[in-house]
C-alpha cells in the first residue's frame, strides 16, 4: 500500500499546527500570556506564549508538518516497494 504525499502531507501539517494552536492557548489559560521564550520559540523565531504567538506558531507548525509528512510519506513508499510485505505477495 503506497501513500499519498500530498495528502499525508496536510495531514502532518494540519495536525502539527492545530496542536501547537491548541496548546498554546491552552497554557494562555492556565497561565496567562507570559510572552516568555520557550523550548519552541528557540525553534520557531518570534513564537512565545501569548495571543500572536499562537499564530505564529500555527504558520510554522503547518509548514514544518507539511514537510515532515512529505519526507515520511517518501521514505515509506520508497521502503515499501523495496521491501513488499510477504501478505502482499501471497495475494498475487
Amino acid at each position: 500500500m503506497k501513500l499519498n504525499i500530498k495528502a499525508f502531507a496536510l495531514t502532518g501539517g494540519i495536525l502539527w499546527g492545530v496542536s501547537l494552536f491548541i496548546c498554546t492557548w491552552w497554557l494562555i489559560f492556565l497561565e496567562g500570556a507570559t510572552g516568555d521564550i520557550t523550548f519552541i520559540g528557540r525553534l520557531y523565531p518570534g513564537y512565545c506564549v501569548s495571543p500572536v504567538g499562537s499564530l505564529i506558531g500555527l504558520a510554522y507548525g503547518l509548514v514544518d508538518g507539511l514537510i515532515g509528512g512529505a519526507v515520511f510519506a517518501c521514505i515509506y513508499n520508497c521502503l515499501n516497494e523495496k521491501c513488499p510485505s510477504k501478505a502482499s505477495e501471497k495475494t498475487e
